[in-house]
This record gives structure tokens, C-alpha cells and sequence, in this order.
């Protein structure tokens, strides 16, 4: 992606707030390396990241205990994210519950997801689906 197109860009998690954040002010720092500060914010970014096809971010976002070993794209568009709720669970654990909207050849779908993230030496990480 060249640098003015994502200076320019909506953020694809598009974070409320009283304006619209750039990608380049929202959820690239944290792609680049720069710390999330909830797990909220982790989720955001990776729900930009499956927009933005950064597999190697969501790769390294994810918990090693967990982990898959690659992440596939396929040709989905990203259209949405609603986040419902965010809780700490422990000082070093939270969920985040959220519907993201995607088309894809079959139409448009609604993944609903309870996430929980793990923090470890100040970075949180994706752990998996909670039930």
C-alpha cells in the first residue's frame, strides 16, 4: 500500500469516536509494532489486518499456544466491525465481543465472536474463541 493512499484511508475498524481515524492514526502504529493498549484495540487492529490481508501481523498478534501455522486469504471484503462488549478478565486476560460483516461469492455474513486475549510482557496476544 503506498504510503498517501493510507495516510488518506478510513481506518477499516473504524473506531468511534467524534471523527473517523486515518488508518496511518488508527491501527497502522500497532501493525508496525507499537503496543495496543487493551485487547479491544489488539482486536481492532486485527480485524483491520484480515482487511488489509497482513497475514504475517495476524500471525504475530496470535498466541504461540494457539497459533495456526499460516493464515489463507480468500476474497472476502471486509465491511464492518461492531464491537459489543470488552472486559477484563484478570489483569493479564480479557474478552471482546464483537459482529463482523463480510461479502464474499455467496453474499453478505455476520461472524459473531467472543474473544479472548491474553497479556504477556505488556503485548497482548489472541487466544481463541471463548464459549
Amino acid at each position: 500500500m503506498k504510503a498517501k493512499a493510507a495516510a488518506r484511508m478510513i481506518c477499516p475498524c473504524r473506531v468511534q469516536s467524534a471523527r473517523e481515524l486515518s488508518y496511518q492514526d488508527c491501527c497502522e502504529p500497532i501493525h508496525l509494532g507499537a503496543l495496543a493498549a487493551t485487547a479491544e484495540a489488539l482486536m481492532r487492529s486485527r480485524y483491520s489486518a484480515f482487511a488489509l490481508q497482513l497475514g504475517e501481523y495476524l500471525l504475530a498478534s496470535w498466541h504461540p499456544s494457539t497459533r495456526s501455522a499460516s493464515i489463507e486469504f480468500d476474497r472476502s471484503k471486509w465491511l464492518r466491525l461492531d464491537v459489543h462488549a470488552h472486559q477484563l478478565l484478570a489483569d493479564d486476560r480479557a474478552s471482546v465481543r464483537f459482529t463482523a460483516v463480510y461479502r464474499d461469492a455467496f453474499g453478505a455474513h455476520k461472524l459473531h465472536e467472543n474473544s479472548e486475549f491474553v497479556r504477556e510482557a505488556g503485548r497482548w496476544f489472541y487466544l481463541g474463541r471463548l464459549d
